[in-house]
């Protein structure tokens, strides 16, 4: 099962129902607070939640907080932490302190900007909701906000009063080569949030005995990726050794623009496979995209340790520090 937070899907479901629904946002946090910026909670008319703010700290005061919205028509801006006697009742971190907008749909979240948000998010593309604290503007932002969408970075702008909501695809890992390290790297990268599919049309390799569950195409790589697709939310991990097998997935990953392509083998082998790059005729530019040997250098010996290792170094270059 993908993981993958679906707060405004189900906020937008639950108010056509006729339930009415609110979303509460984790807007700004100090200390030891449990959730991050942007973390949301749905509270339904009728008392039903999803998601979380705080972890299970403070929702029971959201939700009250929530209803009354609900019922009243107007946006709350909450705050709690180890000096609010609510909180500390429920729980909160010591020394965690969280900010928290709740926003009723339809009259204070437009239904018709929450259903356009709600489309973007399942066509996969980039999208940041901007609201004004003090004059309670909101709209959808595209091609706005490229560093905080790179880094999945939602919060307040420098006027403390612009909140920016990054919502982002989910991250996709395509291995190919339904190999030792897959089996581990695969369960390590869905934990980490990542949607994967293995590659590889050796069936015996490829099999659902092997990767319980999970998407499997036993096309070959090319036509695989290209009928999974490839944008800047998708990691290529090249990992069956064999150029027939590697090559076309890895030509189809330089063409595109996925944020990370890791490929398996020795610093001769990448040698190799840098010079059948520049015979395919892809510039130098291009062929540094590849990570090869793949992974951060932690002594890896094992294919868990080698996972741990490539799920590090595709962490790093998501984030910028690689």
């Amino acid at each position: 099962m993908q993981r993958f937070d679906n707060s405004p899907e189900t906020a937008l479901d639950w108010y056509r129902s006729g339930r009415g629904a609110a979303l509460a946002t984790v807007v700004e946090t100090w200390g030891s607070a449990p959730r991050r910026v942007g973390a949301q909670l749905v509270i339904g008319g009728d008392g039903r939640i999803e998601g979380s703010v705080s972890g299970g700290c403070v929702e029971g005061a959201v939700i009250v907080e929530a209803l009354e919205a609900i019922d009243e028509g107007e946006a709350r801006l909450l705050e709690f932490g180890v000096s609010d006697e609510d909180a500390f009742a429920v729980g909160l971190a010591c020394g965690g302190t969280i900010r928290v907008l709740v926003e009723p749909v339809g009259e204070v979240l437009p239904e018709p900007m929450l259903a356009e948000l709600v489309a973007a998010r399942a066509a996969r593309e980039h999208l940041a909701y901007e609201v004004n604290i003090d004059s309670g503007h909101r709209s959808l932002r595209r091609n706005k906000y490229p560093d905080r969408l790179r880094m999945d970075r939602s919060g307040f702008e420098e006027d403390d009063k612009t909140f920016v909501a990054v919502h982002n695809p989910p991250l996709r890992l395509i291995v190919v080569g339904a190999v030792h390290i897959a089996q581990a790297l695969v369960p390590m990268a869905r934990i980490a949030g990542y949607d994967p599919a293995i590659v590889d049309p050796r069936e015996a390799f490829a099999s659902e005995a092997r990767f319980p569950g999970e998407t499997i195409l036993t096309d070959w790589p090319d036509e695989a990726v290209a009928k999974l697709g490839l944008d800047t939310r998708t990691a290529v991990v090249l990992l069956t050794h064999d150029p027939k097998l590697d090559d076309p997935a890895l030509q189809a990953a330089l063409e595109a623009n996925v944020f990370y392509i890791g490929a398996l083998g020795s610093t001769r082998t990448h040698a190799k496979r840098v010079a059948r790059m520049q015979a395919a005729g892809f510039t130098d530019a291009q062929i540094d995209l590849i990570h090869g040997p793949i992974g951060l250098d932690i002594g890896a010996s094992d294919p868990s340790e080698i996972a741990v290792a490539i799920l590090a170094q595709m962490t790093a270059v998501l984030r910028g520090k690689a």
